[in-house]
């Protein structure tokens, strides 16, 4: 490109060279994270976590100011997902500047929850998964959650703003729970988008408003949902604080077949006032 564009302006002088190098420069690349397009700031050091620590001849637990482990201790666990094999703390690692979650055959797999919660504000996260063995029709679910301070679920809501029944896979998945009582059926909102290659690093996000609830996939929005109060349900957007956890969920027991999750980095941002108090 560079010469053909010297060729071209060869009988123009300098000048004319000049200007089309600065355009042809000055493009910018499309922002791949939410974050930057459309100008969420800082995140949050509190909720935040880059992990850069660790390494892969020794691996780190993930700093314990930041987020709870698993079996709430090192090297502890508990049962996993609605009973299905366990939660173990050393099922997830800092591991050379990534976190990585696994999961066995056995039915053992990894969980992380934040130490930090807030009504109202932005989550992303830089994440891939792959499976680790054949398919044998016994696969892991990656996930990214914003669940409620409170534990109270489903009264308070639940926000899988990434829920995927494979780890890979080439359509990402999300349900948002509205916060209803136990004793009426699931409410949730569903959304799909496919054309995602999931054992790829992406950037998955979520913005939480008075207003709504918005995803975004590598910085394009995929998803929004707003109201749909009713009889049986609160607001979409009306549960009480949350915050981030990662899970590799069993759903099966034991005989899985084996995965790997990763995150590069989870972030956190705050609304400014004037949308956080509408």
């Amino acid at each position: 490109m560079y010469r053909r564009q010297r060729h071209l302006a060869a009988g123009l002088g300098a000048a004319a060279l000049t200007l089309t190098l600065t355009a042809t420069a000055a493009t910018p690349a499309p922002a791949t994270t939410a974050a930057e397009r459309y100008g969420w700031g800082a995140p949050l050091p509190a909720g935040s976590d880059e992990f850069d620590y660790g390494s892969a001849t020794d691996p780190a637990v993930p700093d314990r100011a930041k987020w709870r482990l698993a079996g709430g201790d090192v090297d502890a666990c508990w049962p996993g997902h609605s009973g299905n094999g366990r939660r173990c703390d050393a099922n997830t690692r800092v591991v050379g500047g990534v976190l990585r979650m696994t999961g066995e055959a056995d039915g053992d797999s990894g969980w992380l929850a934040s130490q930090y919660g807030q009504k109202y504000g932005r989550w992303e996260a830089r994440v891939r998964s792959r499976a680790t063995a054949p398919d044998n029709g016994r696969a892991y679910h990656p996930l990214l959650i914003l669940w409620p301070d409170s534990n109270q679920h489903p009264e308070d809501g639940e926000y899988d703003y990434l829920e995927n029944g494979a780890p890979g896979e080439d359509c990402a998945e999300a349900f948002l729970h509205y916060p209803h009582p136990e004793d009426v059926p699931v409410q949730q909102e569903f959304a799909r988008k496919c054309g995602v290659d999931l054992s790829q690093w992406h950037n998955v996000a979520i913005e939480w408003t008075p207003d709504h609830l918005r995803g975004f996939l590598d910085g394009e929005e995929w998803f929004r949902f707003s109201g749909g109060a009713n009889a049986d349900r609160d607001c979409i957007q009306c549960a009480p604080s949350m915050h981030q956890t990662i899970q590799l969920d069993n759903f099966h027991g034991d005989g899985l077949q084996s995965a790997v999750y990763e995150v590069d980095w989870a972030r956190v941002y705050a609304l400014p006032d004037d949308e956080s108090v509408r």
